[in-house]
């Protein structure tokens, strides 16, 4: 087994409930699919047999089978990871839970990925696993002021107090470490998605470079509802 554990937290990809703040610009059947694009350009790419880490997914809610969704998205890879269901009643709480449960399983490291950045390189991953060596906590910042990425050699407590989803998060975090006299390194920043400027920004980045995430790249220039949200955006300009 390898000793680094790669954990996706993702949700699974329901109407209404997936990434809502976006759904309200571009729709609940359009959010879905670009989701659905989103995870499967993040499961081909962390999924190779010689990556130096094994594949997690972290879901909810937890009564999903999200092995059957992998293997429908990436059909034949299910092998090549495995899949757990987030527990805790706040997000705080999952986030730690995670950690604590790749501990358990003997895994030295664990590489936490949000699914809200598909254009992410395999090369962050392996800088933040080598970094993991020698540091204690590794954070790759967002450019909202959160973290897509967080990186631990064990399972420590700085997500309690912190309020997530603001833009003190990445900074009250390196605090939270810094006050129990942990190491901090922080890899490129990049940005998530979470409302239609930040899509706009990733198609951006897609169209220039679409191998970055290619499917999702396809999907946002074929999509009707996509490409009719980015037209009123550039007209209100």
């Amino acid at each position: 087994m390898d000793d680094t554990a790669l954990v996706i937290i993702a949700r699974a990809p329901e109407p209404g409930k997936t990434k809502t703040r976006l759904a309200r610009s571009i729709g609940n059947e359009a959010t879905v699919l670009l989701y659905r694009a989103f995870l499967k350009d993040l499961a081909l790419r962390f999924s190779e047999t010689d990556a130096p880490y094994t594949l997690h997914w972290a879901y909810s809610p937890a009564y999903v089978d999200y092995n059957a969704l992998l293997e429908e998205l990436v059909p034949g890879k299910g092998q090549h990871m495995r899949s757990f269901p987030q527990e805790g009643q706040d997000f705080n709480t999952r986030l730690h839970h995670i950690f604590r449960w790749t501990e358990r399983w003997g895994f030295h490291k664990t590489i936490l990925l949000g699914s809200d950045s598909p254009h992410i390189r395999r090369q962050i991953i392996d800088e933040v696993n080598e970094r993991l060596n020698t540091t204690d906590v590794v954070l790759g910042p967002a450019e909202d002021g959160g973290y897509y990425l967080l990186g631990m050699r064990q399972a420590h407590d700085i997500f309690s107090g912190i309020p997530m989803s603001t833009d003190v998060v990445t900074q009250m975090t390196i605090d939270a470490a810094h006050r129990q006299r942990l190491s901090v390194h922080l890899v490129e920043q990049l940005q998530d998605v979470d409302e239609l400027p930040d899509l706009l920004k990733l198609a951006e980045i897609l169209q220039a470079k679409p191998g970055l995430a290619p499917i999702t790249a396809a999907h946002l220039v074929t999509h009707p509802a996509l490409t009719k949200a980015f037209s009123r955006t550039k007209e209100s300009v």
